[in-house]
């Protein structure tokens, strides 16, 4: 069987140095967050990469179904920090829990201009390969 993305390299090794040494922009893109039920409709987008005042709920782990406000998106660790999300440290202090974006859901969206180009793109790629297919 052949290779269907060319750019894209089947060695694990290859893969990893890739993903953990890729840049800012790519990274933005591998930190998209799935959209809601609700949202997925509205837009007819599936998931989009995540941004600061995104709501969110987190659906994995130890808190999930806790939701709140994303504080900050963290690309060097590949992270975000949601509002009230913390853990106390044994000094007292509460530091933010960083939280992989495929491990939340996008329950309200920042929309600005850039934003809504990016919704409306996307969405006319997909009802365009919908259509592709009915052919």
């Amino acid at each position: 069987m052949t290779k269907i993305n060319t750019s894209v390299h089947s060695s694990r090794r290859k893969s990893r140095k890739a993903h953990f040494s890729a840049p800012s922009g790519v990274r933005r893109t591998i930190m998209s967050a799935p959209l809601s039920k609700e949202l997925r409709d509205k837009h007819n987008v599936r998931s989009i990469p995540i941004r600061k005042d995104d709501e969110v709920s987190i659906v994995r782990g130890g808190n999930k179904g806790r939701t709140g406000k994303v504080t900050s998106v963290y690309r060097l660790k590949y992270v975000i920090h949601i509002e009230r999300v913390t853990r106390e440290k044994s000094n007292g202090q509460s530091v933010p829990l960083g939280i992989h974006p495929s491990k939340v859901q996008i329950t309200k969206l920042k929309v600005d201009k850039d934003r809504e180009n990016i919704l409306g793109r996307i969405s006319k790629g997909r009802t365009e390969r919908a259509e592709r297919r009915k052919e």
